[in-house]
């Protein structure tokens, strides 16, 4: 007699992989012919793109969904990119690469000591955008998988917490820091004792194919030193003449 009972001889199906959903990119900038063309090139490449013309655009889009990174525009009607630049990583929001058509010097250190993880200048060609945005999410990866293993890190009393990014005083005041800072402490943080020059520590933030310079090093380097300062010790960045900079040896 046969039963009306499903069999529980095992499928020959077999279960297909979920794949990851891809990283939502927002790209934020006035000009849409330039829109369209990033968000054409970036989503050919396996993101999923969503856009916006200026700042009140970029909140409303930020509130739909998980934004993994901001291509952001320097110059706009309204709110200026550096101004959004700022208050993203006030609010600890995702990584930002600025885009502009001003290529001074000037206007790279203060968009990177705003807390930007990497600066255009344009014109540039999509690919090379891609290779940025790809990088400056590996980093992001690299810090978050290190935070997961050890969520703090300790050094002369000083306590780094690495998912929220935020530094504790010796004394238990909380410092807050940008994306660029937290970093930039991490690059030192992992290399204690190691004197390092600028253009190590341009490679380990930014890859070997940056086109930032020593100064914005210099110029991030002396604000968290600022942070990491409470008036009881030496500098725990230490100026290394003729070379760069060294973290001081943990004990």
């Amino acid at each position: 007699m046969s039963s009306a009972l499903p069999s529980s001889a095992p499928s020959s199906q077999t279960s297909e992989p979920q794949l990851a959903a891809p990283l939502r990119i927002l790209v934020v900038d006035d000009d849409q012919d330039l829109r369209e063309l990033i968000s054409n090139f970036l989503g050919q490449n396996g993101f999923e793109i969503h856009t916006a013309a200026n700042g009140r655009d970029m909140e409303m889009a930020m509130a739909r969904g998980d934004i993994a990174l901001v291509v952001l525009d320097y110059m706009m009607p309204g709110e200026d990119g550096l101004s959004i630049c700022k208050r993203i990583n006030e609010q600890g929001g995702p990584p930002v690469i600025m885009l502009s058509a001003r290529g001074e010097e000037i206007d790279r250190i203060v968009g990177l000591e705003l807390g930007a993880d990497d600066y255009m200048a344009k014109p540039f060609h999509p690919r090379e955008l891609l290779a940025r945005v790809r990088a400056v999410l590996r980093r992001r990866e690299s810090s978050g998988s290190r935070g997961e293993k050890s969520p703090f890190s300790h050094f002369f009393n000083w306590q780094l917490d690495n998912i929220k990014r935020t530094l504790v005083r010796p004394d238990g005041v909380q410092v807050a820091l940008s994306n660029a800072e937290f970093e930039l402490l991490r690059v030192f943080l992992d290399r204690p004792g190691r004197a390092l020059s600028r253009d190590q520590i341009l490679d380990y933030l930014h890859g070997p194919n940056t086109d930032s310079f020593d100064r914005a090093i210099d110029v991030q380097i002396s604000r968290l030193r600022r942070k990491l300062s409470d008036d009881t010790s030496e500098d725990i960045i230490r100026t290394i003449r003729g070379i760069g900079y060294m973290f001081k040896p943990l004990k």
